[in-house]
């Protein structure tokens, strides 16, 4: 699985001019699935999503955790993470998971951070066409790859 995290003062997703998730500080997580993930992975990246040390303590940078300041998570699932350029300009998505499968550990990656935090994350709808607006702060953006970590 990968996950591009951002650290964000604000998000929000909307679909059909409809705003369907929107959260304050915290973090955006566009999570990409591959046909190789599994469950395994899945509890490994929530973990280091609601784990990453991405805001400051006082004068020390890097402290403090989503968990560590009460913040809010919105994932947006994100199959082009898994797209590559090899060959010519048009982008191959083939090691990206197909719809079901790509759902199924989607929605175990929101589930298990909704269980380590005690509250839901906010989310987009998958599979769906989606504006996703944020308010990067710092900019703040890792990105994380369970095959690497």
């Amino acid at each position: 699985m990968r996950a591009v995290i951002q650290r964000v003062k604000r998000a929000s997703v909307t679909v059909d001019s409809n705003k369907v998730s929107e959260i304050g500080k915290g973090l955006l997580v566009l999570v990409g699935v591959s046909s190789e993930d599994t469950e395994a992975q899945a509890e490994k990246l929530a973990d280091k999503i609601v784990k990453v040390r991405l805001w400051p303590d006082g004068d020390s940078q890097w402290k403090k955790s989503v968990t560590d300041i009460n913040g809010d998570v919105l994932c947006v699932s994100q199959f082009t993470l898994y797209g590559t350029i090899k060959k010519g300009t048009k982008p191959d998505f083939h090691a990206a998971a197909k719809g079901a499968e790509a759902q199924a550990l989607y929605d175990k990656v929101k589930e298990l951070i909704g269980k380590k935090m005690n509250k839901q994350p906010g989310d987009g709808v998958f599979g769906a066409m989606m504006d996703v607006e944020l308010v990067n702060d710092g900019p703040v953006t890792i990105q994380y790859d369970t095959e690497k970590l």
